[in-house]
């Protein structure tokens, strides 16, 4: 019975060439400089550079009650800044998401 599936599919490949894979084409945007792209994209998903902030904010004020030997802060900001990035990721996550189902339609 094995077999006979192997001939089946080994006959229908080798009853023609298989149809051309053709990518889609992506969307392009013409003349488009950093600080467009930047502003384009801060535009369609305003929670990404805003989850960046906080991590960095976070870190750094960490870092410097690390410094200044404030221990107690320095971990509650280092915490901070773990949920801060879980933030960013789950907003990029969700960017990605949105932007394929947007694209789908």
């Amino acid at each position: 019975r094995q077999l006979e599936r192997v001939i089946v599919v080994t006959l229908a490949m080798a009853a023609g060439p298989p149809p051309p894979l053709e990518p889609c084409p992506l969307p392009t945007f013409p003349e488009e400089g950093f600080t467009e792209k930047f502003l384009r994209k801060t535009r369609e998903n305003p929670l990404v550079p805003l989850g960046c902030l906080c991590t960095v904010s976070a870190l750094a004020y960490g870092i410097i009650c690390f410094k200044k030997g404030n221990t107690r802060r320095s971990q509650l900001m280092m915490r901070a800044r773990v949920i801060a990035q879980g933030f960013t990721f789950a907003a990029l996550l969700g960017g990605m998401v949105a932007t394929a189902v947007k694209s789908r339609q």
